[in-house]
């Protein structure tokens, strides 16, 4: 009889401790409010997209909480495909701004870079430095192993901010899962039509790096002017001659733009 009780006893626990384990995985697969990120946002980047960094260091603690909310709630498949999508780019950007800010002031990104540095393999961007649902990360594992490979979704290269003065401007709010396309969209016009980063002509076009380093993102089916042509105000011929700028690597900082 006591050995039947004891067996009882321990079913009891077996059930208890699943049910715990799955009340708390369900807490963490709902997918967390961006309303930090979204403050910090609204006061600290300028009308022309550039960060007061200064500021945000006022706002650490508020910076820093935020990051933990995005740290211990990673997505899993109960998520919606948007929830996911805008909870990566604010992932993305987050984390870089906090990089700037225990490292400012600098006057680029790349000065954080190892002395010893080979392109795309050890460079800060390849770096894992944070940690998102206990895994380490590196901002290229968010964009190229997740926001491109996981969404094939070419305006996520408006949208994510490398804190650098060529990158398509921080947008003044964060991504929201109700919003995340339309939001999208307009970064997407706004960065082509950017005179500071694309000039455009109906034969000619002076276009970012980044349709260069990317091109394969925005060739699916199409060509780049007919890509272009989405969101460009002034309509490009389809064979007029392409140019790529030079990249603008010094550091978005209000104060210095």
């Amino acid at each position: 009889m006591k050995k039947i009780l004891n067996i009882a006893l321990i079913a009891m626990l077996i059930v208890v401790s699943c049910s715990q384990s799955n009340n708390t995985f369900a807490s963490a697969a709902t997918a967390p409010d961006h309303k930090l990120w979204d403050e910090l946002l609204k006061k600290y980047i300028s009308k022309d997209g550039f960060v007061d960094y200064k500021g945000m260091i006022s706002e650490k603690a508020k910076l820093e909480a935020y990051l933990d909310i995005l740290s211990n709630n990673a997505p899993n498949d109960s998520w919606s495909k948007n929830e996911k999508l805008a909870y990566w780019i604010n992932v993305y950007n987050a984390f870089t701004v906090k990089l700037i800010v225990d490292n400012y002031p600098l006057e680029s990104i790349k000065d954080l870079n190892p002395t010893i540095s080979l392109p795309t393999v050890n460079t800060i961007w390849a770096k894992d430095w944070f940690k998102i649902g206990g895994e380490d990360f590196s901002l290229d594992r968010v964009e190229h192993k997740i926001l491109r490979k996981d969404f094939e979704e070419p305006r996520i290269h408006f949208a994510v901010n490398c804190a650098s003065y060529s990158c398509p401007v921080l947008r003044p709010e964060a991504f929201t899962a109700a919003k995340v396309d339309q939001q999208l969209e307009e970064q997407a016009i706004s960065f082509i039509n950017d005179p500071k980063r694309n000039r455009i002509t109906k034969e000619q076009v002076e276009i970012s790096k980044i349709f260069s380093w990317f091109g394969g993102d925005f060739n699916n089916g199409q060509t780049l002017i007919q890509f272009l042509n989405k969101y460009s105000k002034v309509k490009i011929n389809e064979n007029a001659k392409v140019k790529f700028m030079d990249y603008g690597w010094s550091l978005n900082d209000a104060s210095k733009n």
